[in-house]
C-alpha cells in the first residue's frame, strides 16, 4: 500500500509528528491538492491515515496523522527497504 512514491512520502512526512496540517504535507511531498486528497483517501480507506477536519479561526483547515497500523506498516515497509539495501553493510 505505501510503496507508491507519493503514498511513501505522504505517510513518512506523518510519520515525523502526531498530525500535520494538510497545506503542510502538500508541500512538503509537493503535490498538488488533488493528487494528495486521492493518496490520502487511499491510505485513509486502508486505515493508514485519519482525517480530520475544523476550524482555524474562521478557516477551515484539514489535519492528517498516521493511525497505529499506518505507523505498523510504515516501520515494517522500512525494515523491508533495509533488508532489501543490506543495511548499508557490503557496498556495491
Amino acid at each position: 500500500m505505501i510503496h507508491a512514491p507519493v503514498r511513501f512520502s505522504i505517510v513518512a512526512t506523518l510519520a515525523a509528528a502526531d498530525k500535520a496540517e494538510f497545506a503542510f504535507v502538500r508541500d512538503t511531498v509537493e503535490v498538488s491538492d488533488s493528487v494528495l486528497s486521492r493518496q490520502v483517501a487511499t491510505l485513509e480507506k486502508a486505515d493508514y491515515v485519519a482525517v480530520t477536519k475544523g476550524y482555524v479561526g474562521k478557516r477551515p483547515r484539514t489535519w492528517l496523522a498516521l493511525t497505529p497500523g499506518g505507523r505498523t506498516a510504515f516501520a515494517a515497509h522500512c525494515q523491508a527497504l533495509r533488508a532489501i539495501a543490506g543495511d548499508g553493510a557490503g557496498g556495491g
